[in-house]
């Protein structure tokens, strides 16, 4: 029982590392064969936090959203992808007790998101692929490594702007700013 539930839980990480691999090789290619359509960031939001309501839960770390409806032309699944990847690393990286906000606006279409503090000289760097911040217990914490390059790539091909604001011990704030 213990070596075929190691097994799967391995096996499951490699299937998350060639989809996100794949992923990228679609972004790299410029997400050509991606269609955008209309989309409320919000209410893609709402989603996606309900969807990791369980994760954050396990791990002792309380997700909010608040905002308000922000229409925009957009590819859904890359949207998605970039609120995913951001709130899972909010969660991962975070400690107990503590909070992930998550905001849409209208004014700026912005999502900002709190996540534990990242060290100002590795900030640059959280961006690149399989880039961890702590080595020492990525397998406990999971994930390919990949989240955030993937998140790079696909606020690149919406023309959106990415803001990281860090203060270690109190917190990391991600803004992504998708054009009107």
């Amino acid at each position: 029982k213990k070596f075929s539930r190691q097994i799967l839980t391995e096996s499951g990480r490699l299937i998350a590392l060639v989809n996100d691999i794949i992923k990228l090789s679609c972004l790299d290619e410029g997400g050509t064969e991606m269609r955008k359509e209309a989309v409320d960031l919000y209410k893609l939001a709402e989603s996606t936090v309900q969807s990791l309501m369980r994760v954050a839960e396990k791990s002792k770390v309380k997700i909010k959203l608040t905002g308000e409806a922000a229409n925009m032309e957009g590819i859904p699944s890359l949207l998605e992808g970039i609120v995913y990847n951001l709130c899972d690393n909010a969660i991962k990286y975070n400690k107990a007790g503590g909070t992930v906000n998550v905001d849409v606006k209208n004014e700026e279409d912005s999502l900002v998101l709190t996540v534990a503090g990242i060290p100002e000289e590795q900030q640059e760097r959280i961006f690149e692929r399989f880039f961890r911040v702590d080595k020492s217990h990525s397998k406990e914490v999971g994930g390919t490594g990949l989240g955030l390059s993937i998140v790079k790539h696909a606020a690149k091909l919406h023309d959106a702007k990415i803001e990281l604001h860090s203060v270690l011990g109190e917190g990391t704030e991600v803004k992504v700013f998708f054009p009107k």
